[in-house]
């Protein structure tokens, strides 16, 4: 069913304020009808691939250049500092930066245009304000601790902390241009910007005689971060003001929090998921290791980008097409979603294991040892990638509960997994462990998917041109 949202906004609001609503109207109209449903959640996915597949690249490229700058060991010590601040500064947002894709499709939907503007403003200032809590108990407890640590640790941790509150706002900013699908300002600056000027300001440090560790690395990210996230916060401002006039605002936190909490330990442990085996190999091993075993990470890297990107183009989709109830569309939906998911996957895997090796010794003749740990990683990508984004579309239509136990689980089984296979294996152990948590998290998220919303979600039945996602018909 087609909305009209000139309609339905002109009735919402009187006398001056409808005035101010039609801008409103009309580019919310614009934004989602198109001229169909579908071709704009692909073209929105396909240009979060390009930027995804650009990023890859740009991150490939400077984490070659910054290995051979800093060398293995100082290489290894920012892997894991870098790790740990991008997994907080997740953690810091409760899940608004993902609640968020659902509340703005949501409320335009409504009409709640009070709601909308309360949201826009609250999800940042939350962001904020936890973010920084995160990094003064983070600096509190490495002044308490700090001894506990081995001492080239200390410092990258300190910077690291600093970067917290920019990172959470980055965050919930993405979430935010996803919601009104804005691809170019949701995913540009984290994917593109940032990373360029990470490498740019450790060029520039290293030019003026700064020593290339780790700690000059941090101090690079800082600045890199901050000036992101300040220029896509000031960015996203401009565009709003054209689609959503001045108003009042209306707050519901503890509506928002009571939403966002169960997503927040789903993207926590999806984080946690997949960037805890770095960290725990940081704990077992020398950081030389850490940055062999990041390496084969960052290798595969392209093929987390096409599941991100499917995901990115297809969170408000969901939301859209469950709240109005159009099962047809949310079918179709979910079948593409498979297939653009699973198949550049598969053959993103099959041209790695191709150039794996070459790839792995552009970070230096030692990185080579990592590739027989490809293999073992993209098991369990590609056994994820068969599901698509199923537990984009679980959050999205209200599920998000039974997604995070399942993500708890599954992080309790990779870190037991980690522990026990690590000081016996060694990378190889981490790497099954990593793999196994995701095949178990794959069989949960279709098992519940199918159970709660009666949706197949694999592409196994999606190939099948009788079978049918949605029902056992």
């Amino acid at each position: 069913m087609r909305i009209d949202f000139v309609a339905l906004v002109e009735g919402t609001f009187q006398g001056r304020l409808q005035a101010r609503a039609r801008p409103l109207a009309a580019a919310l109209d614009g934004i989602f009808r198109g001229s169909d449903d579908r071709a704009v959640s692909q073209r929105i996915a396909l240009i979060a691939f390009a930027v995804r597949v650009l990023s890859a690249a740009i991150a490939y490229v400077s984490q070659v250049l910054l290995a051979r700058w800093m060398g293995d060991f100082e290489y290894g010590v920012f892997v894991v500092v870098w790790v740990g601040a991008v997994i907080l500064g997740g953690l810091a947002c409760l899940g608004f930066q993902t609640a968020i894709v659902r509340f703005v499709p949501e409320y335009i939907e409504r009409g709640e245009t009070q709601l909308l503007r309360g949201v826009l403003v609250g999800s940042r200032v939350q962001g904020f304000i936890a973010a920084t809590f995160f990094a003064a108990m983070g600096g509190l407890g490495l002044y308490a601790f700090g001894d506990s640590l081995s001492s080239y640790y200390l410092i990258p941790l300190y910077l690291g902390a600093i970067t917290l509150p920019m990172l959470a706002i980055g965050e919930i900013q993405e979430g935010l241009a996803r919601g009104f699908s804005w691809a170019d300002l949701g995913l540009w600056p984290t994917y593109i910007i940032r990373p360029l000027l990470i490498l740019a300001f450790m060029w520039g440090a290293v030019k003026l005689g700064w020593p290339a560790n780790a700690v000059t690395a941090m101090a690079a990210t800082i600045v890199a971060t901050y000036l992101t996230s300040i220029g896509q916060l000031i960015s996203l401002e401009r565009r709003i003001r054209t689609v959503v006039p001045r108003g009042p605002r209306l707050y519901q936190p503890m509506v928002w929090v009571g939403i966002a909490l169960p997503i927040f330990i789903v993207e926590g442990f999806f984080n946690l998921l997949t960037n805890v085996d770095i960290i725990i190999v940081g704990y077992y091993m020398e950081p030389d290791k850490v940055a062999i075993y990041f390496a084969a990470v960052k290798t595969l890297a392209l093929v987390h980008f096409v599941y991100f990107a499917v995901r990115a183009g297809g969170a408000q989709r969901f939301s859209q097409y469950y709240t109005s109830g159009d099962r047809v569309r949310l079918e179709a939906f979910t079948r593409d979603t498979l297939r653009w998911t699973f198949w550049p996957s598969l053959a993103m895997v099959i041209f790695l294991f191709i150039l794996g090796r070459p790839l792995l010794l552009l970070f230096g003749p030692e990185f080579g040892s990592g590739y027989p740990l490809l293999y073992i990683l993209s098991i369990g990508l590609l056994c994820r990638a068969s599901i698509g984004p199923a537990e984009s579309l679980l959050t999205m239509a209200g599920q998000q509960g039974i997604c995070s136990l399942i993500y708890t689980a599954t992080f309790v089984i990779n870190v037991a997994l980690n522990i026990l296979l690590i000081p016996a294996w060694g990378l190889i152990g981490a790497a099954i462990a990593t793999s196994s948590a995701l095949i178990i998290e794959t069989i949960a998220l279709y098992a519940v998917t199918a159970s709660r919303l009666g949706i197949r979600c694999s592409i196994f039945v999606a190939m099948r041109p009788s079978a049918r996602v949605l029902g056992v018909s």
